[in-house]
């Protein structure tokens, strides 16, 4: 038998390991969705008390445990597994668990990738079910805001960054479901007013989610559709994850409707994935083509053409910047006599 001399072998393992990162993607999203991190959480379990508190069938368990240790996220533990310190601060369901969006993922995302080849061959999304619709069932609405917050989380520092908060008392986020965002820059910052402009039914969320942050007191919410209501005036508004869900028609008039929402001397905070046509991001890109499978006419775009649209709309002092996460950050100014 002859084998073919392979000279390009270190490269060709890559590209198969990128063609099976679907397998190990699954295995994790897998183990958050059985609660594996969470029954870890207290303590060793040996894989038939696993077995046991999951309600498993048992096979292919080992193997799956297995590879959640060679992936970092569990150790060996005598004849048992614990958590690894990055899987016990970030991976059990409570105060500070931060794997809302993937947990999302696997029940949205994971979905609609599974159709990505329709969506480049015809252009229309894969998610199934209706947006309005979700809002109004309760766990599909927790999951909704779980994975907004593990999106605005990481990103609050860039935004608190961005600007000097001394010169302002409130900030008002557009698309701000739940209000994680801005309960974290009023934690920050005492004097701060907040608002949340977002559909009628997140109102109750916003309410009891500033409270736990303990910021209920300055926290308000105006409910509406930021396509045909104006937004409230404000010292400073962020729109976070929205323009790369909608047309550029749409992004460019919600920018020219940010402006006129602005009091003199405000300013405007976009982030969103941006891919930059002269140094891809792969995760910029990839948040691109989350908007290609999840909506009709979303994408992400340069972060040139975002400058741009905030000057045509009469901003001064654009400023661009990365936020990390495949995210940049853009931030314009309304000038005082303007």
């Amino acid at each position: 038998m002859t084998t073919r001399h392979r000279t390009d072998a270190p490269q060709w393992e890559a590209v198969t390991g990128l063609g099976m990162g679907f397998a190990t993607a699954k295995i994790v999203l897998s183990a958050l969705e059985l609660g594996v991190f969470t029954v870890l959480a207290d303590g060793p379990r040996t894989p038939e008390q696993l077995c046991k508190e999951l309600a498993l069938h048992g096979r292919g368990l080992d193997d799956f445990l297995a590879a959640l240790t060679a992936f970092g996220l569990l150790e060996r533990a005598g004849d048992g597994y614990r958590n690894a310190p990055v899987a016990q601060r970030h991976l059990v369901r409570g105060p500070h668990y931060d794997a809302g969006f993937l947990e999302g993922a696997n029940a949205v995302l994971y979905p609609a990738w599974g159709g990505l080849t329709s969506a480049l061959r015809t252009g229309a999304p894969q998610n199934t079910g209706d947006f309005e619709e979700m809002l109004t069932d309760p766990e599909r609405r927790r999951m909704y805001h779980g994975m907004m917050d593990s999106l605005s989380a990481p990103l609050a520092p860039a935004v608190a960054e961005a600007l000097d908060w001394s010169r302002h008392t409130c900030v008002t986020d557009v698309g701000g479901a739940r209000g994680n965002l801005v309960s974290l820059l009023l934690r920050a910052h005492p004097h701060l007013r907040g608002v949340v402009f977002d559909r009628p039914q997140n109102g109750p969320d916003v309410a009891e989610h500033a409270a736990r942050q303990g910021v209920g007191d300055r926290v308000s919410f105006v409910g509406g559709d930021f396509f045909t209501d104006p937004l409230p005036p404000s010292d400073v508004l962020v729109i976070g994850h929205v323009l790369a869900d909608f047309s550029l028609e749409q992004r460019t008039a919600l920018v020219r409707s940010a402006y006129r929402a602005l009091r003199p001397g405000g300013a405007l905070v976009v982030y969103d994935p941006m891919p930059d046509p002269a140094d891809p991001d792969p995760l910029s890109l990839v948040g691109s083509l989350h908007m290609l499978v999840m909506s009709p006419a979303g994408a992400g775009y340069p972060p040139d053409q975002c400058a741009g649209w905030l000057t045509e709309a009469g901003f001064q002092d654009v400023s661009v910047r990365p936020a990390g996460l495949g995210n940049t950050l853009v931030v314009g100014r309304r000038t005082a006599g303007r």
